[in-house]
């Protein structure tokens, strides 16, 4: 009699907690996606060299925590400095330069005005020697003037041509080089806009010696020494932003259909096991994560056999600051979607 109260007693309870949770799953379990395919990520950012050069210093130490602008590296400058000096020089060369051709251009304009004022000196002659053999011409016939006058006039006359053609001519030569002057110019200008380009160009390349951080982060994969020559473009450390660490969890496409971003998450870090964190979906990739492969499938060819593909789905993490500082890149993480909030829910 005992035994079957107590037999019955189990079966009781046995269906209580059947009922409780099928219960649970019918409002809750058949709503959450779980996938364990999640691990924590950062978009951590390689710091490379512009310009290359021995390392001279090393300004951070492995995991150190960096802020935006913090200097890292500095590799030797004095080639560049040396370098700066030359396109500094050049510069103030080719603005001397500039400077006497522009000085040529204001002599030559008033060479031209100097030309101009002659002609009109010698236009102005030949105007009045030929007026006046005009004058006298009539003259010699009645006696009123002599021949010996006259020949005079027009000796006049004929200087006065001469000096005015000898003007005309030295006021277009005059034009003709003042064109030549503008040109000399123009160049100048160019070539102090050059040497103006290579000096910044070596200001620039003497301020890349120096290697900050572009965001604040923490020093991952430091491999730079102290005596190494780096070239432009060499890895040698990355900032990593622990502090905007997110989640990327690759559900099954056929786990995807009621997913939505703003819908609540749930995480499970395997490196904290017991704790839950709390999460919201962000946002979907835009196709699945074969579509971004090095070699995409080709389906098209061959023998089929169709395999259940997985969608990145993008997490954010909704933590405190002490709860994030613990949050590595690369941690595997279980994370589990309640839809209940889906549009399609009923």
């Amino acid at each position: 009699m005992r035994g079957r109260a107590v037999a019955w007693v189990f079966g009781v309870g046995v269906l209580l907690a059947g009922g409780a949770w099928g219960l649970h799953w019918w409002q809750v379990g058949r709503y959450i996606e779980s996938t364990d395919d999640a691990y924590l990520k950062a978009d951590a950012v390689v710091v490379t060299p512009k310009v290359g050069g021995y390392v001279a210093e090393v300004l951070v130490q492995a995991n150190q925590v960096v802020q935006q602008g913090t200097p890292l590296v500095r590799l030797d400058r004095r080639q560049y400095e040396a370098l700066f000096d030359q396109a500094k020089a050049q510069l103030e060369a080719r603005e001397a330069d500039l400077q006497r051709v522009k000085a040529e251009l204001v002599q030559q304009q008033a060479q031209i005005e100097q030309a101009q004022a002659q002609e009109t000196v010698a236009s102005l002659a030949e105007r009045h020697a030929r007026d006046e053999v005009a004058r006298y011409a009539p003259l010699v016939p009645t006696g009123a003037a002599t021949e010996e006058r006259l020949a005079e006039l027009r000796n006049t006359l004929e200087q006065a041509q001469a000096s005015l053609v000898s003007a005309s001519a030295a006021l277009k030569a005059a034009r003709s080089k003042l064109s030549t002057s503008q040109a000399q110019v123009a160049q100048a200008e160019a070539q102090s806009r050059a040497a103006e380009a290579s000096r910044r160009q070596s200001t620039l390349d003497v301020d890349d010696t120096l290697l900050r951080s572009a965001q604040a982060g923490r020093v991952g994969d430091l491999s730079v020494r102290v005596g190494q020559f780096a070239q432009p473009g060499t890895r040698l450390m990355s900032i990593v932003p622990v502090q905007q660490t997110y989640l990327v969890a690759n559900f099954k496409e056929t786990q995807i259909g009621r997913m939505q971003a703003g819908q609540p998450v749930k995480l499970h870090v395997d490196a904290w096991p017991g704790e839950t964190l709390r999460g919201v979906v962000e946002s979907f990739s835009p196709g699945t994560g074969a579509q971004f492969a090095l070699l995409p499938p080709e389906n098209a060819t061959g023998n089929f056999t169709k395999i259940v593909q997985r969608v990145p789905v993008r997490i954010r993490l909704d933590v405190d600051a002490a709860q994030r500082a613990r949050l590595l890149p690369g941690l595997s993480v279980t994370a589990d979607v309640d839809t209940r909030g889906a549009a399609d829910h009923g």
